[in-house]
């Protein structure tokens, strides 16, 4: 299929309340009333991007993964986006891409933010994650991947069409946000969307959103402000082909290797 129809929940998360998430999240859903394939939540979206894994975390099994499977299976559509997960006595930031059939693909976060000190309370990813999606391939990328650009290089071996970003990114640093955003867009040549957080967490910083999606040109096809909403947006991957034909500038890429 050409077309892809995503729907990005900006939520308002309430700090380490679980059930509270869930039940602003199944309101936010419940009011989606046109068609849509794949719904995307924030970076952590039923805690905030809490430090305290030990308390919070999910595991196989547990009430949000069975919560998630039931909200995938009554839309008929993919859900996704990050919390935390415990899994063989270690935490992880786990983006999980829930299916309508119960089953899930996941991405651990790559690069841990060491100014929030998550690398001391979180295991670090070491392994990209393609998800093939009715002839896209989509590539999820949780908040600090997006500031390494060889992580997310588009290569001959990980090639992908869209760029999937969740994250809690702060108002002070809202710039490097959309610029980073644009940049990946233009040089993997690619769509890029984005869904962030908006409000204050229990540390006091405030998220604006800033949610977007951008083109394969770099262009800004959608930007949403502070509000919490649940917005639907739909992308064609005949504009990233024709995009990539006519400006074949990942012919000229430089090939190099990489070791986690």
């Amino acid at each position: 299929m050409s077309k892809l129809q995503l729907t990005l929940v900006q939520a308002n998360l309430v700090w380490e309340n679980k059930e509270a998430n869930r039940r602003q999240l199944d309101d936010l859903v419940a009011a989606i009333d046109k068609p849509n394939e794949v719904i995307v939540f924030p970076e952590m979206f039923t805690t905030g991007f809490s430090m305290r894994p030990e308390l919070f975390a999910e595991h196989a099994g547990n009430e949000t993964l069975a919560w998630l499977t039931q909200l995938s299976a009554n839309k008929n559509m993919v859900i996704c986006g990050s919390l935390m997960f415990a899994e063989n006595g270690a935490y992880y930031n786990r983006f999980i891409w829930m299916q309508p059939k119960g089953s899930y693909m996941h991405y651990d976060k790559s690069h841990l933010f060491r100014i929030g000190e998550e690398n001391k309370h979180y295991q670090y990813g070491r392994h990209k994650t393609i998800i093939q999606h009715n002839g896209w391939r989509i590539m999820p990328v949780v908040c600090y991947d997006l500031r390494f650009p060889v992580w997310l290089r588009r290569t001959a071996n990980e090639d992908y069409d869209l760029m999937l970003v969740v994250a809690n990114w702060p108002d002070r640093r809202i710039e490097h946000w959309k610029a980073l955003l644009i940049a990946r867009a233009i040089e993997n040549q690619c769509y890029v969307v984005a869904v962030n957080r908006v409000g204050v967490d229990g540390n006091g910083v405030n998220h604006p959103g800033d949610s977007m999606v951008i083109s394969p040109k770099g262009e800004v096809v959608l930007h949403l402000k502070e509000h919490a909403l649940a917005t639907p947006v739909t992308l064609d991957l005949q504009e990233v082909l024709a995009w990539r034909e006519a400006f074949p500038a990942w012919k000229d890429a430089d090939g190099f290797s990489m070791n986690r």
